[in-house]
């Protein structure tokens, strides 16, 4: 029961950080902007790509042709000379205000995620000290192997890296505290009191 508990309130103060960090800070949006002719650009995308939820990099490169020097010379003029794009395509649409869906999955992610840092910290002596210090090298952890990897190879812009960065660490950070916090009650010398 005691790791339930505290599973669910790690849940909660990380889905609540997330919740503040998009809708009060600017940390969510770092680098997301409109387009210059929002209309024009959804046209072209859905005239252009496949109807099919899928992910496009522009300019792209076919691996088939990787053992193809002239392929890759011809790519690599073509990609120096224009602008990249990574591209998430959904060929339908949906309604972002009706939040539900992605509140209820949000919350299941962060929740899953803080069980988590609650196996890992009752395995130790545990307070809220322990679970911060676990909360932020989880934090850190995701960044560095979700976030980082995406501003490399995908050229996600370095503010919205950056951005993740505290979103991550800070709100699991604060996620641990409380896990480790909970866990911690009634524990004397590293065992559970019974």
């Amino acid at each position: 029961m005691r790791i339930a508990i505290a599973t669910l309130l790690g849940g909660l103060v990380m889905f609540l950080w997330g919740a503040f960090a998009h809708m009060v800070l600017p940390i969510g949006e770092m680098s997301v902007r409109a387009p210059l002719n929002e209309d024009k650009v959804l046209a072209a995308l859905h005239e252009n790509l496949p109807n099919e939820h899928a992910i496009f990099i522009l300019p792209y490169f076919d691996m088939a042709k990787h053992d193809d020097p002239k392929a890759v010379e011809a790519f690599s003029t073509k990609a120096k000379a224009s602008p990249f794009a990574f591209i998430v395509y959904a060929p339908y649409g949906r309604d972002y205000m009706q939040m539900g869906y992605n509140l209820f999955h949000q919350w299941l992610s962060d929740t899953l995620a803080a069980l988590l840092i609650a196996l890992v910290l009752i395995r130790s002596t545990v307070n809220a000290i322990r679970g911060l210090y676990t909360g932020l090298a989880f934090g850190v952890f995701a960044w560095l192997s979700l976030s980082v990897p995406f501003w490399n190879w995908y050229r996600f812009p370095a503010a919205f890296t950056f951005g993740t960065l505290i979103e991550q660490a800070f709100g699991w950070l604060l996620a641990g505290a409380v896990i480790g916090w909970w866990l911690g009650r009634g524990v004397k010398r590293g065992f559970a009191a019974k």
